[in-house]
């Protein structure tokens, strides 16, 4: 599940580096509004799953995504 997850969101955020489970997210270059947007549509596309904005904003590191859609699966 993980590295699925992980495949997904670089290609959502088109990311070409490495990502652990601990980096924050946000503070990927490649992170602004359409990226949140691309993610949200990842989760949607791949996992079926909506998450609240208020849930979305307490998530913080690429752990705490999959954590989310674990949950929420």
């Amino acid at each position: 599940m993980q590295q699925q997850f992980i495949d997904a969101f670089k290609e959502a955020l088109e990311i070409e580096g490495g990502v652990q489970l601990t980096d924050n997210f946000r503070d990927y270059d490649e992170w602004d509004s359409l990226a949140r947007l691309s993610l949200i549509a990842m989760l949607d596309d791949e996992y079926g799953i909506q998450i609240e904005d208020a849930k979305f904003e307490q998530l913080k590191t690429v752990g705490d995504l999959i954590a989310a859609v674990e949950q929420a699966a």
